[in-house]
């Protein structure tokens, strides 16, 4: 059981890091407030591709993973969607402490969303 949580910690924290720094053009960013453009939509879907590896690590049923994957596209919308518009309405910019606190819960409520998912997989 510990095996397999440290390796689908490694998997969403690899899998996390890719998705949130790396596969990020300005199209995605710029959508995630808006849910008529596709950027945020995109962005969740990247992270539920990305995290399968981690969930099929668990070995669940098949039906287990759809439902977490669904769970976590959600939550992982709203999370991106709520922060992108307190951003806008805050006109915080990355020079600001509103900013980094945005962005600071932001990657926290992803974190605490990895650990239920590795919760729930493994209960």
């Amino acid at each position: 059981m510990v095996t397999a949580t440290v390796v689908m910690l490694i998997c969403f924290q690899l899998e996390h890091f890719v998705a949130d720094y790396l596969l990020q053009p300005k199209w995605v960013l710029r959508g995630k407030g808006d849910v008529r453009r596709s950027g945020g939509y995109v962005h969740a879907g990247l992270h539920c591709v990305g995290s399968l590896p981690a969930l099929l690590t668990a070995d669940p049923r098949p039906l287990v993973i759809a439902a977490l994957i669904i769970a976590e596209f959600v939550v992982h919308y709203l999370i991106d969607f709520t922060k992108a518009d307190l951003s806008v309405r805050s006109q915080a910019g990355p020079d600001t402490a509103t900013y980094w606190a945005l962005h600071s819960v932001d990657q926290l409520l992803h974190q605490l969303t990895y650990a239920a998912l590795i919760f729930l997989a493994l209960a």
